[in-house]
């Protein structure tokens, strides 16, 4: 392990190089926006931030500003970490990381089968926040950003200031639904590019070109035509259609 510096969003521990030296990583999983480096004596808890990226490069290739850390593999590669904004992390730890203060308290997957429409209805009962809110409330479901939100209202046909608890069974089945079919039609052609994401391999994601709605404002909407709308919501920005979704 190389650390060249440890003023991430949280300083990288003094002593993680000597932590990890010699260990085998067993698996690579992912829980939320958290990646799962799993070591024989522990794990390594990397976050992204808004800008970070993880690649594997040749152990020679000198590093470039901003690459913070490098993972050193018998291979003669490195997983390196680049971060501009330095809004990454990065922890150690020798318990389930699980239990580790940043995933214990994190909600379900959402592709998973705990995530369904009984659930989100339960959860929505007794509460008047605005439904876009609560499916990004990743202490209730992970992984539904702005983009996803969104776009899975508008599929459900449910507006986006609609108060959570104002759902109806088949409304609260519709949106998991909804949400289900977004994300994995994102992930078949790489997630999605507005400004500088790209995926592992360098490319970009364009599942910006089958948005309906998010950052359409003032186009016509693909179904009815009507304007699509835009309003701040969380301090996020909102886009739907006011005839689609209601």
């Amino acid at each position: 392990m190389i650390v060249r510096d440890r003023r991430l969003r949280w300083p990288i521990m003094a002593n993680l190089e000597a932590a990890v030296r010699g260990q085998r990583v067993s698996r690579v999983e992912r829980r939320a926006k958290y990646l799962i480096i799993r070591l024989q004596g522990g794990a390594l808890i990397v976050h992204l931030g808004m800008s970070g990226s993880l690649r594997l490069v040749g152990g020679r290739t000198a590093p470039k500003p901003h690459e913070h850390w490098d993972l050193v593999l018998d291979s003669g590669q490195v997983l390196r970490f680049h971060d501009p904004r330095r809004f990454g992390s990065l922890f150690w730890t020798q318990e389930e990381p699980g239990e580790h203060p940043l995933l214990k308290k994190l909600a379900p997957e959402p592709l998973s089968a705990a995530f369904s429409g009984a659930y989100l209805f339960r959860i929505t009962r007794k509460r008047a926040v605005a439904i876009k809110q609560l499916i990004m409330n990743s202490q209730l479901v992970v992984g539904v950003g702005n983009i996803y939100a969104s776009e899975a209202l508008f599929r459900a046909g449910i507006s986006p200031r609609r108060a959570a608890r104002r759902l109806t069974r088949a409304e609260a089945l519709k949106l998991t639904g909804a949400i289900k079919a977004v994300l994995k039609a994102a992930i078949k052609i790489g997630g999605t590019t507005l400004r500088d994401y790209v995926n592992a391999d360098g490319l970009p994601g364009y599942f910006r070109q089958k948005l309906f709605v998010y950052e359409r404002a003032g186009e016509h909407c693909r179904v009815c035509k009507t304007i699509v709308r835009q309003f701040t919501q969380g301090q996020r920005s909102t886009y739907w259609c006011a005839v689609c979704q209601h």
